[in-house]
């Protein structure tokens, strides 16, 4: 039989591993990798999150605040990289037939500034990776590899029953805030929507944690990353919209056309509608 405990501690170190290696990476401004390290650390942040009933309280508590600050730092570089890509990609594909007078003002509004804003970010983060603040967090989560503050009553058990408990309250989390979805207003929807993503990923994690000792945890998670990615692909549009708009009025405030704006818009806004259409069928099909 394998414990709670040990299994635990094995999923644990894996993601802690994940999350140390990507550092390096990081500070080399890799292709990726803010986007690699801001991934493993939520995903540690979201395991710890899950499976707290059988942790030590108050020593997780303050690791997924911390954990949470690096990926706050680490988001806002991420953010402007997504965002910088896909305003370029939306360009190219819909600013052909713009004069260059006009497509030089919109490309440095929407691209150019966001590398710099990336830029900017990183920056924020090397500092952050350096501090003594972000030194205790590494230096206690290298010692969590192998000692995490357990509490040791609730981990004796077999870990398949004891972390299908946890699976199914956390896709018990997920059901409740898709049946509540269609009763929201309109003006609400987009926040849940939000909201049952981030529930979708959290499921998605614990699954992958707990993949070697439950049988079914494997494709209850690959569900869940469906929904999760649906609903993140249609949050990405919704959010470029948002920014394309607000650089739109920038424009026009400063005399600038703003005809390839509304263009870019309607391209994000037509982007959303798709990724939403499939929200249902993928949403049935994690309780399917």
């Amino acid at each position: 039989m394998t414990t709670a405990a040990n299994a635990l501690v094995a999923a644990l170190r894996d993601d802690i591993d994940r999350l140390l290696a990507a550092e390096p990476e990081v500070r080399s401004d890799a292709p990726d990798s803010v986007h690699q390290m801001r991934v493993a650390t939520r995903r540690l942040r979201s395991v710890l999150r899950s499976y707290r009933g059988l942790f030590v309280k108050e020593p997780v508590a303050v690791m997924v605040a911390e954990l949470k600050w690096v990926a706050g730092l680490l988001g806002e570089a991420r953010d402007a990289e997504v965002r910088a890509d896909r305003f370029a990609a939306l360009l190219a594909d819909h600013g052909g037939q713009t004069p260059p007078a006009e497509l030089g003002p919109v490309t440095a509004r929407l691209v150019i500034a966001e590398r710099e804003r990336y830029r900017l970010a990183h920056a924020e983060v090397l500092t952050a990776l350096d501090s003594e603040r972000y030194r205790k967090l590494r230096d206690e989560l290298s010692e969590w590899r192998t000692d995490p503050p357990l509490r040791h009553s609730r981990v004796t058990g077999e870990a398949a029953d004891v972390f299908g408990d946890i699976l199914r309250s956390d896709l018990a989390r997920v059901e409740s805030l898709v049946r509540a979805e269609p009763t929201v207003a309109a003006t609400e929807r987009i926040e849940l929507l939000h909201d049952i993503r981030k529930s979708a990923k959290r499921l998605r994690y614990s699954c992958e944690a707990a993949a070697q000792e439950v049988g079914d945890a494997a494709d209850l998670g690959s569900r869940a990353k469906k929904l999760q990615t649906v609903l993140g692909d249609h949050r990405d549009a919704v959010e470029s919209r948002h920014a394309i708009l607000d650089r739109a009025a920038e424009a026009a405030a400063a005399g600038e056309p703003a005809d390839l704006y509304e263009i870019l818009a309607d391209a994000e806004d037509a982007a959303a509608g798709r990724e939403l259409s499939r929200y249902p069928a993928t949403a049935a099909a994690l309780f399917g």
